[in-house]
């Protein structure tokens, strides 16, 4: 359990003994953690069972207090990080046998069920707490090795696979993969386009088959004016992984890049991950962040983006490197590279399942294979703009993956190390979260409304085990993921999405082959604000947990003992907790207009606009693939108003190349705190070298990601995030409200607008 981190080497020999090391130290991690936690329940079982209630108050409490001065050391020390996972076991071991020897019990059938029902819930989050804590024993952070020389270099085959997205969308991201710095003659780039396939351009009304064929023949020009390949097929099998197979049998490079049509590479990803495959014959993935330079709707229509972690941060920053110590990192659909040999042990994707990613990697490491995982973000995307298209993309990762359970159930799959399976499971698990979190919401009712004896405890046995055991919960998580994601935030993201999933994991329950591969959407834009109409299942919700508040505060008012006011007010604290996360979730749910198709990240890059004759030395304070903002000390605000077409003079990439990129100044403003001008301009490119110049200024450099995430990082603390996320549900459900009267009788959603094609220029 308490075996140190083997230590990064930085020879090539030295890399390849440590992949060998981290493999047998991780077999013995796992096997100390199950002797562990053999004699850990046994000595929770006798406490619980023997010691006096008292007692267990002290105990409850001299364990907290071991936890809080363990969490006080630095989480990349290996011993005090395992105590204190061992520690917060223990105290979570602890509430679980309470739990089922002494709350259990039978009054009637209907409480017994929903008193059962209650413990699964619980039983649920304890599983993954668990796990979590497994994963994350000893996070992996990798250090990209050089490439080898030139002559030894392997050749790369990028594959951007493409459904319904703009030419505008597609130029920027074929731009960005042919300019990542490798050799032209060791690198290919394909636009593998399933919306202009044979079927699509002879099936359908007249309308659709000539958009098919105007899709065709303006990618086909488009690839050949840039220098990428275009391909497309006869059929649209088999979606996404059917596209790729296709391109995989019509290309031959040694290894594969593959990127979402919205993915964005930055000029160093293949030199951060090709050179992991020089250092060992077995790797057959390397795998990289997402990192989405707009906000998800959520973030956006509660305004956190550039104040709170990104929802995908917990997963890319935190899980991803637990699961690449026990080598189960897996593919995420985008954004790797993947050796060519071992794709051919499947014969490319993986396509029983609608997530072709996660099961193409299962299967591999079911053949002895192994995965790397660089947490260093290497591209920028986009996240889904709206709600609907949000949902939809969740409800196809719960499908998928729940898919993967029942075709391959990663406990009995051969192949795969203990280790891996448990990795893989709780992969798969954890989308059974909407059971749980309704289950959670509708509890207070349960109690406080119908009366059911849901929960047996008194006073004493739960300050005894229920306070330690929720300090615990909420604390390790923090101690976890605290940088990169705010607490309870993970409780409104579940909630948003159970009322849609549940429904959805029932049917591919059922129907497991039934579930159909569905292209997110993205580029929209919205022209003005309105009421998802994902919102009507949360006024029920809402009403009801209103209801069941007001019924609790009037059988609090009613009681005459302490005995009968503690559970009480327990569970309106319990209903408090979901009306945050209700109102929270109602904000969520006003869509907010968004008119810029290209959304802008914060910059700080020195420029000179030239303006006639006129030199103005500025700063680009923001950048994206539309425009710019510049801040200007010093300027005459007649001169930037009487030549609005003006060229920007700037350094561009690691060696500081100058280039001149043509611009429309749109907007100009005075800061009255400074006297500065800051102005609005746009892209008016009328060159494709200016096009690339462009896209490596926006594009290029991944330090612009990583200084954006470290400047999120959260450093809120349980009740810091709690009191936050209240102002932010309050503020913006009276807004949602507001807007609901105001607006009463107008249709509940709009018209969500794509990104025009034909130019890359923000609207």
């Amino acid at each position: 359990m308490f075996a140190s981190q083997p230590e990064r080497i930085g020879t090539a020999e030295g890399r390849i003994e440590e992949s060998s090391r981290s493999g047998w130290i991780g077999g013995v991690v796992a096997s100390l953690c199950l002797v562990w936690l053999a004699l850990t329940s046994v000595l929770v079982y006798l406490s619980s069972a023997w010691a006096e209630p008292q007692l267990e108050i002290y105990i409850g409490g001299g364990l907290l207090a071991v936890l809080f001065f363990l969490k006080r050391f630095d989480s990349e020390q290996r011993l005090p990080h395992l105590l204190f996972l061992a520690i917060s076991s223990v105290i979570v071991l602890r509430y679980l046998f309470w739990r089922v020897l002494y709350t259990i019990e039978f009054n009637d059938w209907l409480s017994f069920a929903c008193a059962v029902i209650l413990f699964a819930a619980e039983l649920y989050g304890i599983i993954v707490f668990f796990i979590g804590c497994f994963i994350n024993a000893s996070p992996v952070t990798r250090s990209p090795p050089p490439l080898p020389p030139l002559n030894e270099l392997p050749t790369v085959d990028v594959l951007v696979p493409s459904y319904n997205e703009s030419p505008a969308i597609l130029e920027a991201t074929l731009l960005a993969a042919l300019q990542m710095r490798y050799p032209e003659e060791k690198r290919k780039v394909y636009l593998c386009d399933d919306g202009g396939t044979d079927q699509k351009c002879s099936t359908g009304t007249p309308e659709a088959q000539a958009a098919a064929r105007e899709r065709r023949q303006e990618l086909t020009e488009l690839c050949a004016k840039l220098g990428a390949y275009y391909l497309t097929r006869p059929r649209n099998v088999a979606a996404k992984a059917g596209n790729l197979n296709e391109a995989f049998r019509r290309t031959h490079g040694e290894f594969v890049a593959i990127f979402d049509a919205d993915h964005m590479p930055t000029e160093d990803f293949l030199e951060k991950t090709v050179g992991f495959f020089t250092l060992d014959p077995k790797l057959f993935l390397v795998q990289t962040p997402h990192f989405f330079v707009n906000p998800d709707p959520i973030e956006k229509n509660l305004d956190t983006f550039h104040v709170m972690p990104s929802e995908n941060e917990m997963f890319y920053q935190a899980i991803q490197k637990g699961l690449d110590f026990w080598n189960a990192s897996f593919f995420c659909g985008s954004g790797a590279v993947l050796r060519r040999k071992h794709l051919e042990i499947t014969g490319g994707l993986a396509g029983e399942t609608i997530t072709e990613d996660a099961e193409t990697a299962i299967t591999l490491h079911s053949k002895g294979l192994n995965s790397a995982y660089v947490s260093t973000p290497l591209l920028c995307g986009f996240a889904p703009e709206t709600m609907g298209a949000f949902i939809q993309q969740k409800v196809r990762w719960a499908q998928g993956m729940v898919q993967i359970l029942l075709f391959k159930c990663p406990l009995f799959i051969r192949g795969l190390s203990p280790a891996q399976r448990l990795c893989y499971f709780n992969s798969c698990f954890f989308w059974f979260f909407p059971f749980s979190r309704i289950v959670y919401l509708l509890a207070p009712l349960a109690f406080l409304v119908f009366g059911l004896k849901i929960f047996a405890t008194n006073w004493q046995t739960f300050a005894a085990y229920v306070i330690p055991y929720l300090v615990t919960v909420f604390t390790v998580s923090n101690y976890l993921y605290g940088n990169v994601r705010w607490a309870f935030v993970s409780e409104l993201y579940e909630l948003l999405q159970s009322v849609y999933t549940i429904p959805a994991i029932f049917s591919t329950i059922l129907r497991p082959r039934a579930p159909t591969f569905k292209v997110t959407p993205k580029g929209e834009t919205l022209s003005r604000d309105f009421i998802s109409p994902l919102a009507k299942p949360f006024y029920l919700l809402g009403l009801i947990n209103f209801l069941t508040m007001l019924i609790g505060i009037w059988r609090l008012v009613e009681v005459r003992t302490a005995d009968e006011a503690y559970p009480i007010a327990i569970a309106l604290f319990w209903g408090l907790v979901n009306c945050v996360l209700l109102l929270a979730a109602l904000g969520a749910l006003l869509e907010r207009r968004q008119r810029r198709a290209t959304p802008r990240m914060p910059a700080s890059v020195g420029a000179t606009l030239l303006t006639g004759e006129h030199e103005f030395h500025c700063e680009i304070a923001d950048l994206s693939l539309g425009g710019c903002n510049m801040l200007f000390r010093e300027a005459e605000e007649g001169l930037l108003i009487k030549h609005p077409r003006a060229r920007l003079r700037v350094e561009i990439g690691d060696e500081r190349v100058e280039k001149y990129l043509n611009v429309r100044l749109r907007t100009i403003r005075r800061l009255r705190a400074t006297g500065e001008f800051v102005v609005g301009a746009e892209f008016a490119h009328e060159s494709l070298q200016e096009t690339r110049a462009k896209i490596s200024l926006v594009i290029g450099n991944r330090q612009r990601w990583v200084d954006f995430q470290r400047k999120r990082e959260s450093t809120v603390g349980v009740s810091g995030a709690f009191l936050k996320l209240t102002w932010i549900g309050v503020k913006s459900s009276i807004l949602h409200l507001a807007h609901a009267v105001s607006h009463a009788g107008a249709p509940a959603a709009d018209e969500t607008r794509p990104i025009e094609s034909g130019s890359l220029e923000s609207r």
